[in-house]
């Protein structure tokens, strides 16, 4: 519940440039260099990197089109928080960002992969176009995304991926699996593999559990037919947790993006967010 009410305080702070992007935040985003500006003929100043990552997060909490976002009050136009965006996205600087702060957890003791959850969940398409879109079976069919996620034991988000909304959850098992990030962690051994991997019927297929334990991780998945008693869902609900709060992002309930590498890397964002939530930094 504590978790829930700073990530609660966290959405309320999306008023000024200098509450969206706080120090705990700028100090470990990693932003390419940009090319230095001509000697003769500069043009116009340029908008601030940070006053850029705070347009992106505003539109990440508040949902609005980035053509609506205030630019007297964040400090730079939508339009430019879109191309930094795009930019940073291809830059791969979001994944960065998400393992720099996992190691930060994992050096607090705040990362326990030896459990872990996997599961989907689906998002409308706004304008039902765009890579990685296709029609929901549990959505009458509407365009739609899926987003797939690992968890870890307290919900920490570990690797996240983006499909069409008909793709079955089980086909992203061994992506994720293979997405997972070397995690560092102090004077610890980085590590990526998991111990137990907690799933429900719908990855209730024994060649994916042959496969799990041949990468010496003991599947924990529900059998079809199976009453709903079987203990499972203590450590499953984690991971259905862990959407409600990437949920709380506005932008994220429905998928605005025809790009989809630009939709997959404000959710890498959120994902990054709420690690640093859970490190306990103060809001």
């Amino acid at each position: 519940m504590k978790f829930v009410v700073r990530l609660w305080q966290f959405g309320r702070l999306c008023g000024a440039s200098a509450d969206l992007v706080p120090d705990h935040l700028w100090d470990r985003v990693a932003l390419p260099a940009r090319p230095p500006r001509r000697h003769r003929y500069p043009g116009r100043l340029s908008a601030d990197d940070r006053a850029a990552l705070g347009g992106i997060v505003y539109v990440l909490c508040k949902g609005v089109s980035w053509r609506d976002v205030p630019g007297e009050q964040v400090g730079c136009s939508g339009v430019t928080a879109w191309r930094r965006l795009r930019d940073w996205t291809e830059a791969g600087v979001w994944p960065q960002l998400h393992e720099v702060l996992l190691a930060e957890l994992r050096s607090a003791g705040l990362l326990d992969m030896d459990d872990a959850s996997i599961d989907g969940s689906h998002v409308r398409a706004l304008k039902g176009e765009g890579a990685h879109t296709g029609p929901s079976p549990v959505d009458q069919a509407w365009p739609g995304s899926k987003h797939h996620l690992i968890v870890d034991r307290y919900g920490t988000p570990l690797t996240v991926s983006l499909t069409s909304g008909n793709r079955h959850d089980v086909t992203q098992l061994i992506p994720l699996l293979d997405a997972m990030p070397r995690i560092r962690g102090g004077r610890r051994r980085p590590r990526h593999r998991l111990d137990r991997l907690f799933a429900d019927r719908g990855y209730d297929y024994d060649k994916y559990r042959r496969i799990l334990r041949a990468r010496g991780i003991t599947p924990k998945i529900a059998r079809k037919g199976t009453s709903h008693g079987s203990g499972l869902g203590r450590t499953r609900w984690v991971v259905e947790w862990t959407f409600a709060w990437l949920h709380q992002f506005v932008r994220l309930r429905i998928r605005y993006e025809i790009h989809a590498d630009l939709h997959l890397g404000i959710l890498q964002l959120a994902c990054s967010i709420i690690c640093l939530i859970r490190l306990g930094t103060s809001l």
